[in-house]
C-alpha cells in the first residue's frame, strides 16, 4: 500500500478537510486486498532483486562461492553463503514484521479503479493516485504491483483478484503508457 501520511505541521484541519478525497460514483472495478507475510515477501523479493544493490549482492555472493570452489579459503564459502542467504532471510523477517505490526495491513484495503485513477480506502481514510502519476506496473508470480513512486506501491495479490486478474491487467494497461507496464499473465 502506498502509505503516505499527511504533513500535519504544514496543513491545518480546514485545508485537510477541503482536500478530502471521495470515492467515485461509477467505479470500473473494486477489490479488497489482504496483505500478509507471503504477499509482502513476494513484493520485497521482486523489488530487491531487480534493484542494482540486490543484483550486486547476489553476484558477489556467487563470486565468493566460485573462489571457494577454485581452492580459496573457507572464508569465501562463509561470505558467499551469508551474502546469498542473508538477503532473502532478512527480507522475509522484514515482511513478517510489517505484516504483524503495520496497522494498515491488519484490515483489508479496499481499492477502487476509476477513469481518473486508483482509490485506496480503509475505514474513513481515502487516498487517490491519478493514472498519469503512476510510476510503473509490474507482475510477480503472486501479485500485480502498481508503483506510485520508485519505492511506494499498491500490491494486488492474485489470490484476492481471482478470476478478475486479467481485468485488472487490462485496466492498468488501458490507463498507463505501454512503456510503464511490464506485466505478465
Amino acid at each position: 500500500m502506498d502509505t503516505k501520511e499527511l504533513d500535519t505541521e504544514h496543513e491545518t484541519t480546514e485545508e485537510i478537510e477541503s482536500t478530502a478525497v471521495t470515492l467515485p460514483e461509477n467505479p470500473l472495478y473494486e477489490v479488497d486486498v489482504h496483505m500478509n507475510t507471503t504477499v509482502l515477501y513476494d513484493y520485497m523479493l521482486r523489488h530487491t532483486y531487480t534493484s542494482p544493490l540486490g543484483l550486486v549482492a547476489t553476484l558477489l555472493g556467487f563470486m565468493a562461492l566460485m573462489f571457494f570452489l577454485k581452492g580459496a579459503g573457507g572464508l569465501y564459502l562463509v561470505i558467499g553463503i551469508v551474502m546469498i542467504v542473508y538477503l532473502p532471510w532478512n527480507l522475509f523477517l522484514t515482511a513478517r514484521k510489517q505484516a504483524i505490526t503495520n496497522e494498515a495491513f491488519q484490515k483489508p484495503l479496499h481499492y477502487t479503479f476509476a477513469e481518473e485513477g486508483v482509490y485506496v480506502s480503509q475505514g474513513e481514510t481515502v487516498q487517490m493516485q491519478a493514472w498519469k502519476d503512476m510510476y510503473k506496473a509490474i507482475s510477480t508470480p503472486r501479485s500485480i504491483v502498481l508503483y506510485t513512486s520508485k519505492v511506494n506501491a499498491s500490491v494486488f495479490p492474485r489470490a484476492d483478484l481471482g478470476d478478475d486478474t486479467a481485468l485488472v491487467i487490462e485496466l492498468i494497461s488501458r490507463h498507463m503508457p505501454p512503456k510503464k507496464v511490464k506485466i505478465r499473465q
